[in-house]
């Protein structure tokens, strides 16, 4: 087969499995408009209409459906085969793209990258931070990083450091106006952020102490789903904040915040870097799992 075929056949598998000419060019690291034109030259190859294309969406004809049943096989085998030449390189070749939520990624990541690359050279890392929840396969990505009551059947999941907490906050002003809360009961008489995520919906204040469980549904006058947009907000003197321990570590130190109800506050469940359990890992994968991966 020419190259050219192959990069054709490699252009519609990309557009059969994302349903988008975008999100496969992005994959691939071209043009959408030569995405197109090397899908188009593949039909006209072929005789025979793969895609089905409107201006809003991408699906796959009887033809397409059979042809990507049999290419996804054939492209995973080749995949393995590049890999397994890293035994005679030194170190992991290739790129990486990593999902991470966007309010804990630069503690979860940020520690480990510059010895990653360092150890590295020939690896490419390509991190995309959004809160937003995705399929990882659907739009790219070698692996994700989530807790592990949101992970997706059907993946592979490894435990990773560090394991998070969060925390209540507020500042020293607001607790000279308001009274230092005790118990999580307390906060009823407080203005406390609604923690939401990114799709509107709201999550509570969980709290735990001696097996004794507690969520607080707060319905202050603010709902954020950003943490740090959380603690400008409690800088601010109008509210608590319930924020990942380290996102506030640095303003608790300067005392521009203070932490309350600490002893009810326990560790949040441990994060996961999880890949599809079918596909093949990369030996940059495996770099990044050993870098993350909870000793």
């Amino acid at each position: 087969m020419r190259t050219t075929d192959l990069s054709e056949l490699a252009a519609f598998d990309a557009v059969a499995r994302h349903r988008s000419f975008r999100k496969a060019a992005e994959e691939r690291g071209v043009t959408a408009s030569a995405i197109s034109h090397a899908v188009s030259n593949l039909e006209a190859r072929v005789g025979i209409r793969l895609l089905n294309r409107t201006t809003r969406s991408v699906s796959l004809t009887d033809a397409g459906a059979m042809l990507l049943a049999q290419l996804s096989p054939a492209f995973g085998d080749i995949g393995l085969a590049l890999d397994a030449l890293n035994q005679y390189r030194d170190t992991p070749f290739g790129k990486v793209r990593i999902n991470a939520p966007n309010s804990i990624a630069p503690f979860v990541l940020g520690p480990v990258i510059g010895k990653l690359i360092e150890r590295n050279p020939k690896l490419e890392l390509e991190i995309v931070a959004t809160d937003r929840l995705i399929d990882i396969v659907e739009e790219g990505f070698d692996a994700g990083i989530r807790l592990g009551e949101s992970l997706r059947e059907g993946m592979t999941a490894v435990r990773i450091k560090p394991r998070m907490s969060l925390v209540v906050v507020g500042s020293p002003a607001y607790f000279a106006r308001h009274p230092f809360p005790r118990m999580p009961a307390d906060l009823k008489s407080h203005v406390c952020i609604q923690n939401m995520y990114p799709n509107t919906a709201r999550y509570p204040w969980f709290f735990s102490r001696e097996g004794h469980e507690v969520e607080f549904e707060p319905t202050g006058p603010l709902a954020l789903h950003d943490h740090e947009l959380m603690i400008e907000a409690a800088l601010a003197d109008v509210a608590l904040a319930y924020v990942w321990e380290d996102r506030a570590r640095p303003y608790v130190e300067a005392g521009r915040l203070i932490r309350c109800l600490d002893e009810w506050i326990v560790p949040e469940d441990w994060l996961y870097l999880y890949y599809p359990a079918r596909r093949h890992m990369s030996a940059g994968l495996r770099a990044v799992i050993e870098a993350l991966r909870v000793s």
